[in-house]
């Protein structure tokens, strides 16, 4: 899960998703399981390497010319942009809202309706993003709710759950995270439309990546919650996403853990 796209790093995603997963790594992957890999980029606010329209359209035309990866793809604009980008990307890319509220409608001001972007054609959402978290105050109980509502009008939701540095290094990682899955496992009901995205607060746009080593174990962690608390069935079944300062170089080794997908 690529983070945001500042001018720096404006072509990363593209060349992350044009690249895909080679050959040998898909098929080290299917030994695992049968799990769709997928590539998520998270655009934030930002828009391109500026803020209109022409920068989100240069994006795009970018992406499009990208050839079509051997992997699951899907992009999170800025919602002023959701619709340009739904009309105007290629079919095989995705487009998911980075937040929705709990209700299809009503007095929320400056709140997205699901219901609505499913009218436009948009079924993914982030849910719970660490910003969402930290910054707007957003509380598990909201989160669930929010992925109940999701769930019930059909649309595909991509839980972020991730610690802080402090709980990494104080080896609360699980500590942290259970909660965070629970309020997922109790409020979903069809599995098959959930990704889970574990982004250590500590990685996302700060430059500082989970080692391979660091993700697969918190990534089969994870599945071994999943698997002892929901099902074994689901937590095999479950695509479970790495985020956090994800580019180019790196991605390949972070998808070769068993249980990243």
């Amino acid at each position: 899960h690529a983070s945001s796209t500042p001018a720096p790093r404006r072509h990363m995603f593209k060349r992350l998703v044009a690249s895909g997963l080679p050959r040998s790594l898909t098929k080290q992957s299917r030994a695992f399981s049968t799990r769709t890999p997928i590539v998520g980029g998270n655009w934030k606010l930002n828009a391109g390497n500026g803020t209109t329209t022409a920068s989100i359209d240069e994006l795009v035309t970018g992406l499009n010319e990208s050839k079509e990866p051997n992997c699951q793809v899907f992009v999170c604009p800025p919602t002023l942009y959701l619709q340009s980008v739904q009309s105007t990307k290629a079919a095989w890319i995705n487009v998911c809202a980075q937040n929705i509220y709990e209700k299809p409608k009503g007095a929320f001001t400056g709140e997205t309706s699901g219901e609505m972007l499913m009218d436009m054609g948009i079924s993914w959402s982030l849910i719970g993003h660490s910003e969402r978290r930290d910054i707007f105050g957003e509380t598990d109980e909201l989160l669930g709710a929010k992925i109940a509502f999701g769930q019930s009008i059909g649309m595909n939701l991509v839980p972020c759950i991730g610690e802080h540095k402090e709980e990494r290094e104080s080896g609360k990682t699980m500590d942290v995270l259970v909660p965070q899955l629970k309020a997922i496992s109790e409020n979903v009901t069809d599995w098959s439309k959930i990704v889970i995205a574990y982004e250590p607060v500590w990685a996302i746009g700060t430059g500082l990546t989970a080692t391979p080593e660091q993700a697969q174990e918190t990534h089969a962690n994870i599945r071994t919650w999943m698997s002892e608390n929901v099902g074994s069935d689901v937590a095999d079944a479950l695509r479970i996403q790495y985020g956090g300062s994800v580019n180019d170089k790196n991605s390949q080794d972070l998808a070769s853990g068993a249980d990243i997908d």
